[in-house]
């Protein structure tokens, strides 16, 4: 058993003292004070709100920046391997001449080095026959030819792609 009494242990004395010290009481003190702790609670909830609405934003623009680094990340190293490439192609000019002259010896290294850039996003431009297009080629050379759109009669100069963006445009002899 416990030494508290249980409130129906109580005596009709003691309930009656109670009675009389509530009349007493000044309820619009106790209503004020419910309204105050009701304003305090709202006014903690808005605020919590308030930083939660701020943690979200917070959130969402550290993943934008995120990715837009990535973003930034990822073209810098297009570019750099693409400046790389570009610097190669005075080399693959000289093994395309090479291969001219002389195939069966030079083709393996050629086709080698064809295709590890080739994986990085280098494309060989293969313009031979087709339409003239400016934004591919250089025309060096014209040649008389009928009446139709000009087209590439011959390559004098192989021209590239990296990731379909021309890197180096082929200078080619037009017809027409």
């Amino acid at each position: 058993m416990s030494d508290q009494p249980e409130s129906d242990d109580l005596d009709p004395q003691t309930v009656a003292d109670i009675d009389d010290a509530l009349a007493g009481v000044d309820t619009s003190a106790v209503d004020a004070a419910e309204a105050a702790i009701e304003h305090d609670v709202d006014a903690l909830l808005a605020e919590r709100d308030s930083f939660k609405d701020i943690a979200l934003r917070l959130q969402a623009d550290f993943d934008n920046y995120r990715k837009r680094v990535a973003n930034q990340q990822a073209d810098e190293m297009q570019r750099a391997t693409g400046k790389l490439a570009e610097a190669l192609l005075p080399v693959l000019d000289a093994c395309e001449a090479a291969y001219v002259q002389h195939p069966a010896e030079v083709e393996p290294i050629f086709n080698l080095m064809l295709g590890s850039l080739k994986k990085l996003g280098l494309e060989a431009m293969n313009l031979q026959d087709q339409p003239f297009d400016p934004n591919l080629a250089e025309a060096v050379m014209h040649e008389p030819g009928d009446e139709g759109a000009p087209t590439v009669s011959e390559v004098l100069r192989s021209g590239y792609t990296w990731h379909g963006k021309v890197l180096r445009a082929a200078m080619v002899k037009v017809r027409g």
